[in-house]
């Protein structure tokens, strides 16, 4: 699938994967050891936040929430009225270099072609401030494949494994790095990655 492709794909499926997540499990949990690591009033940034119910509606009012589904983001205005969100790519942040404190990416990265995700990882450390915290998930193998009858739709997943994820981090400049596995949205157990942009 190219991009134009995951992006209607996601539209296709937006409504069906939001009623399908439990948006109370232990990932959500994260968000709050995340928020006790940060300045006070931090500036957040979810990158992959479709209806924002998992990662928007436990952050700060004025975070921005970036998603390539229009309908996922239509959806998010009703779940977080407050937020400021972008329809964009996250090779792409449509954000300023050094204004963020935090970036969170929830199942997210492994939606981009395995080969994009050092521009990925590049982008989240130009966005983020000195220090800044990155907060994502973990892919748990090396796999690109299309899924068939995924939410009544189809969607692609990409990932060139954990170890290569995270010397990817490291090369874009991510430091500190802290796995930690909690439930994803549909129940099952997934890594997390806690990381530091290197002053």
């Amino acid at each position: 699938m190219d991009r134009n492709d995951v992006h209607r794909a996601w539209d296709d499926v937006a409504e069906t994967y939001a009623q399908s997540r439990d948006p109370t499990g232990s990932d959500a949990d994260l968000l709050e050891d995340l928020l006790e690591s940060l300045p006070a009033e931090p500036l957040v940034l979810d990158v992959g936040c479709g209806d924002g119910a998992r990662t928007l509606a436990n952050l700060p009012a004025e975070a921005i929430g970036v998603d390539v589904s229009r309908r996922g983001l239509e959806l998010a205005t009703e779940q977080v009225p407050d937020a400021r969100l972008a329809q964009a790519d996250m090779t792409h942040l449509p954000v300023a270099t050094d204004s963020v404190d935090a970036v969170t990416a929830y199942h997210a990265v492994f939606h981009v072609p395995r080969e994009d995700h050092p521009a990925v990882y590049e982008e989240f450390a130009r966005v983020l401030k000195s220090g800044g915290t990155l907060l994502m998930t973990l892919p748990s193998g090396r796999f690109e494949t299309v899924r068939r009858g995924w939410m009544g739709g189809e969607m692609f997943f990409s990932a060139p494994g954990e170890r290569a994820t995270l010397d990817q981090l490291a090369a874009a400049g991510f430091a500190d790095v802290e796995r930690v596995t909690a439930d994803d949205p549909l129940g099952s157990s997934t890594l997390f990655a806690f990381a530091t942009l290197e002053a």
